[in-house]
């Protein structure tokens, strides 16, 4: 059994859903998580309210609290794959990601993650990523060091002031002659079901990507991703909407059957570079990683 080293945060909602307890909330909440679960972690002292005092399971729900709690998985999975810090100062930290490596806890990973293992490493357990990468994307990560000044760069990404770029392979044909080629690509997207998985329809669009051939193979091409907005796997369906599904995605055009990670084959997809103003000290910053992705050889 895998225990959380660091508590997850939940915000219940403004208005009651129609609960009594702050436990039959989390049973909604969480339906894949038993009840017992719920009920054992109470009595471990494992959930409790912002100030540390403890829930139980008769605890009254309140609107607007914040709730947390340690998740707990078994037999967590360690991915042998190192990440590396690039960049750190005072406010930010940038890393870069592994594929296969989730930022933040999820799902059957509460401690093999990026901010944790990260935590680990520096001894500052205040640190918080600032955006997600997909788990089996690879890249750059920001990450928040100073409580103080996290609002700021939360402002940045949430406006939109972060030019991020990424690279993606995918697989085309001979006949085609796309370096040098650029599309850009507005559509709708929205979940599907199940629904971690998007789909594009018709609608006003919600999404913008701008997407350039700069290499090409006999069997495959490079691409230089620029995503004007940042929609859940935008850039994996922008891909699959030209045609050319980004290389060993399990999701699109089609959902494979779940199964454990295959290192061999990860994702083509790799966050390259991120640049900005940095809102306290006004400089520009630019980091790149030092990973490219490659092309199968003629």
């Amino acid at each position: 059994m895998a225990i959380s080293e660091y508590p997850s945060k939940l915000s219940l909602p403004q208005s009651n859903p129609g609960v009594v307890t702050v436990l039959d909330y989390l049973i909604i909440k969480f339906p894949y998580v038993d009840a017992q679960i719920w009920r054992q972690r109470m009595t471990a002292g494992k959930v409790h309210w912002h100030d540390g005092t403890l829930i139980h399971a008769h605890t009254p729900f309140e609107t607007q609290q914040r709730v947390y709690y340690y998740r707990e998985v078994d037999n967590e999975p360690q991915i042998p794959f190192q990440d590396t810090i690039v960049f750190q100062d005072e406010h930010l930290l940038v890393a870069y990601k592994p594929h296969f490596l989730a930022v933040t806890p999820g799902g059957q990973f509460v401690n093999e993650c990026l901010q944790t293992r990260l935590r680990r490493r520096t001894g500052l357990d205040s640190l918080q990523a600032l955006h997600r990468l997909d788990r089996v994307t690879a890249g750059l990560v920001i990450f928040s060091i100073n409580p103080n000044t996290r609002h700021p760069y939360h402002e940045l990404f949430k406006t939109r002031q972060v030019h991020k770029t990424y690279q993606a392979i995918a697989n085309v044909s001979n006949s085609d002659n796309l370096v040098g080629q650029e599309w850009e690509v507005k559509n709708r997207i929205v979940p599907s079901e199940p629904r971690f998985r998007m789909q594009v329809v018709e609608g006003n669009a919600n999404s913008h990507s701008v997407i350039r051939c700069v290499q090409q193979s006999a069997q495959q091409a490079l691409f230089e991703l620029t995503p004007v907005t940042g929609r859940t796997h935008q850039l994996r369906l922008h891909m699959q909407t030209l045609g050319w599904p980004i290389l060993h995605d399990k999701y699109y055009p089609v959902l494979e059957p779940l199964s454990t990670d295959n290192y061999a084959t990860p994702l083509q997809l790799l966050a390259k570079e991120i640049q900005f103003i940095d809102p306290i000290t006004q400089q520009v910053r630019h980091f790149r990683c030092q990973d490219r992705l490659a092309l199968l050889e003629d």
